[in-house]
């Protein structure tokens, strides 16, 4: 409960400070006409002196100033009235400390709830039982405060000086319980500060973050709407825009039924998908027109295997006349293989066709990857074979040039193995050694009749390798110079 004054049994309520005359207490004297003004004690004495004997002790009142109460002419007035005093600014004091009280109180509540409306984790958690906790020590408070302004009626003419006493002690108690329920709602508030900070940035990208949604909505229909004008259907991104409309009405419900987190990464990710999609969609025209141009290029790619295919038979003829069969045994499916698949990406890019022609983007381009993918297998099987025969002409006509390529790479290792030492590592040294002897052994193959020039040649280029490996670790071992 807020810190909120209760009406008394009485209909008293407690009264802020400054805040008017004090309320009309009940058996009050009507008020003296504002025309006459009041007569003096003086004359009231002068007065009733005039009066007989008898008549006179009939006046309860009269040498007490006729009114019945207590404050007398004569004596002891000053003390008792002092007292009054004392207990009425402490009820002022205890009524500020109450009010203060009570606003800190409201004020602080505004906060925990924007806390909680945001921060489900233990700590915002844990900051809204601190408050309920507090609000329990504020309740107490209040009841001490309003139960200690209904114990006394400080305007009653009657108080005495020892009930003002009690009274002033009484609200100085409630006051002082007051100051200090409040240093702690203070501290309280002040602890909030991160917890607050960051539940106000939450809530101020609430707005804009579900606004930006909204917009890419609208902003993706209308991409979409332009394509449909250049007679592109678009269906499956229409599909896909149509699966947000659940998240937009989520949207529309707001903050307040599904939480300002959830509000916010629903809205993020709504903006995005829907980005993704007008990006799509802008993109449609533009890749329409490239499945074109691949559809007429793979076309014409495939045309120009078929032509080279058919040239694959007599480059096998001339290896199998003029060189061992080790030398051309592998290359036997390549005619074969190759009529193959360039008959199968004419049958992938027929369909492939037929998808983009009904708007199916996707299975267009992935046919047309399968199509690629058939044609450069096709290209390098077909390539082989001509540099299978170039290859092998070159190394019958002078095979020294491919041994000393070979011992100059192996030369450039053992130089590079031998810098700033007087031995070489065996780490590099045996690799090195070995790769000469295999090199050795490889030119003294070619010695034979009908040497395997195909064999000689993979062996020096696994020599190079050799090499090239050791000179790779040297540099690595030393830094990379």
């Amino acid at each position: 409960m807020t810190a909120t004054p209760r009406r008394s049994c009485t209909g008293r309520a407690a009264r802020r400070p400054g805040s008017g005359a004090a309320p009309a207490r009940s058996g009050a004297r009507p008020a003296r006409p504002q025309g006459r003004p009041a007569p003096s004690p003086l004359r009231q004495l002068l007065a009733l002196s005039l009066l007989p004997l008898p008549l006179l002790l009939t006046l309860p009142g009269a040498l007490t100033g006729g009114g019945g109460g207590s404050r007398r002419w004569f004596g002891g007035g000053g003390r008792g009235e002092s007292r009054r005093a004392e207990a009425q600014a402490a009820k002022d004091a205890a009524a500020n400390a109450f009010y203060e009280l009570d606003t800190a109180q409201r004020d602080l509540r505004i906060s925990v709830e924007t806390i909680s409306a945001v921060d489900d984790s233990p700590a915002g958690r844990r900051a809204v039982s601190d408050f309920a906790a507090l609000g329990r020590k504020i309740d107490e408070a209040s009841g001490t405060y309003i139960a200690a302004v209904d114990a006394v009626d400080l305007d009653r003419d009657e108080l005495d000086g020892a009930a003002a006493s009690r009274a002033r002690r009484a609200l100085d108690g409630a006051k002082d319980e007051l100051t200090r329920v409040k240093a702690d709602l203070d501290r309280f508030a002040e602890s909030l500060g991160p917890l607050l900070g960051k539940a106000e940035t939450q809530l101020a990208r609430l707005a804009p973050a579900v606004e930006r949604a909204k917009q890419s909505l609208l902003a993706t229909t209308s991409a979409l709407d332009t394509v449909r004008a250049q007679g592109l259907r678009a269906d499956d991104l229409a599909a896909r825009l149509a699966t947000l409309a659940p998240e937009l009405t989520r949207l529309n419900e707001g903050a307040a039924r599904h939480g300002v987190a959830e509000t916010i990464q629903r809205a993020d990710r709504v903006r995005r998908e829907a980005e993704a999609l007008r990006a799509e969609a802008e993109r449609l025209p533009e890749r329409a027109g490239e499945i074109d141009r691949r559809l007429v290029s793979l076309r014409t790619r495939a045309e120009a295997l078929t032509t080279r295919s058919a040239q694959v038979e007599p480059v096998l003829s001339e290896l199998r006349r003029r060189f061992t069969a080790p030398c051309w045994q592998d290359l036997q499916h390549v005619p074969e293989e190759a009529a193959k698949h360039v008959a199968q990406a004419g049958t992938k890019l027929a369909e492939a066709r037929q998808a983009r022609e009904a708007q199916r983007w996707a299975d267009a381009t992935a046919l047309l990857a399968t199509v690629r993918a058939l044609l450069d297998e096709t290209d390098e099987a077909v390539s082989a074979a001509g540099d299978r025969l170039r290859q092998l002409n070159e190394v019958a006509k002078d095979p020294q040039r491919e041994i000393e390529r070979t011992r100059f790479a192996v030369r450039d290792a053992q130089r590079l193995a031998m810098t700033g030492r007087q031995t070489p590592d065996p780490r590099h040294a045996r690799p090195l050694d070995d790769a000469v002897a295999r090199l050795d052994r490889a030119v003294t193959a070619l010695e034979g009749h009908h040497p395997d020039y195909w064999q000689f040649l993979r062996e020096t280029e696994a020599v190079r390798g050799t090499a090239a490996r050791v000179v790779e670790l040297i540099r690595e071992e030393r830094g990379g110079s």
